[in-house]
């Protein structure tokens, strides 16, 4: 009986006529709330798919990460805009003893997107260290079989230089036995192109060791006129015997760019100056050499 008289109040009710007003504001208002809730239903989805996406991502990242030597190896390999070169030490050789002392320490250079180069690099820097340290060895067993003499070397590296387009890195061999001698060594990349850049290809022609010589015998007669304790060896054209002394850079002298984008030349410890002036550096300006670049994207 209930269900019956249920029945009849809702089919009375739903019978109920509604005005055209009424059913106009209530369909509007209807469609208006469904399309707002599909509006905020998908940019929820949307905001969720995202996070979901990043956490998934971060997720990967840390367990690949955390778990494989060989993932994390091969996402640092992963080219960048600009690379992100590092260098670490591969390998240190040591010898400590009261005489005979050795510390090198043999760099390598990840992150070049240029495989072949860096391998190239790598495979350099194990060959001329692990040469030293066999010398030294060879050496300190010498001079122990003789009953004398104490030798040592210090041997690593340095950045130099690390912007967007350019990185240089240093070497440096600091023997001693009695005195000391000091030997350097660059090597500059760009890091854009992810090739080594060299002296000669910086510029048109051969002409640059004329005209950056010149520029160089200039700035130490400079020097040693503005400073007493500065001596090069160059000739001096009013002695009537002239020296021998510097006259030009090699084809391949020591250099790199710095920071500013200027040409730094360098010389080992005794090939222009005495020990005491150390290895003599020269920042060449532009002006001297801006007509016989090859272009200007490195040199400024």
């Amino acid at each position: 009986m209930k269900d019956k008289n249920l029945e009849r109040l809702k089919k009375e009710y739903m019978d109920i006529p509604i005005p055209k007003e009424l059913d106009y504001v209530v369909r509007k208002a209807i469609k208006e709330s469904s399309a707002n809730m599909k509006k905020r239903k998908n940019k929820f989805k949307r905001t969720v798919t995202i996070a979901a996406s990043i956490a998934a991502t971060i997720g990967v990242l840390t367990v690949g990460i955390n778990t494989s030597s060989v993932f994390a190896d091969n996402l640092s390999k992963v080219p960048i805009v600009g690379e992100m070169v590092k260098v670490l030490t591969f390998k240190e050789y040591t010898v400590d003893e009261e005489k005979f002392n050795a510390d090198i320490k043999v760099p390598r250079i990840q992150g070049l997107g240029n495989q072949e180069l860096e391998n190239s690099l790598n495979e350099k820097y194990i060959e001329e260290n692990k040469k030293l340290y066999d010398q030294f060895i060879a050496e300190m067993e010498e001079l122990k079989e003789k009953g004398g003499g104490n030798i040592g070397v210090d041997a690593g590296y340095e950045i130099i230089t690390d912007n967007d387009l350019v990185f240089s890195i240093k070497r440096y061999v600091v023997k001693t036995a009695g005195s000391s001698y000091t030997e350097l060594k660059y090597d500059t990349i760009d890091k854009k192109k992810q090739v080594l850049i060299t002296l000669p290809s910086l510029f048109k022609d051969g002409s640059y060791i004329e005209v950056i010589s010149k520029n160089i015998i200039s700035q130490m007669r400079t020097q040693m006129e503005d400073h007493e304790d500065k001596t090069y060896w160059i000739a001096d054209d009013t002695d009537e015997e002239p020296m021998e002394g510097f006259e030009k850079i090699s084809k391949e002298q020591n250099f790199y760019i710095n920071e500013d984008g200027k040409l730094v030349v360098v010389f080992d410890k005794y090939e222009v100056a005495a020990g005491y002036m150390g290895n003599p550096e020269f920042v060449i300006p532009t002006d001297v050499i801006k007509d016989i670049l090859a272009g200007s994207e490195y040199i400024k």
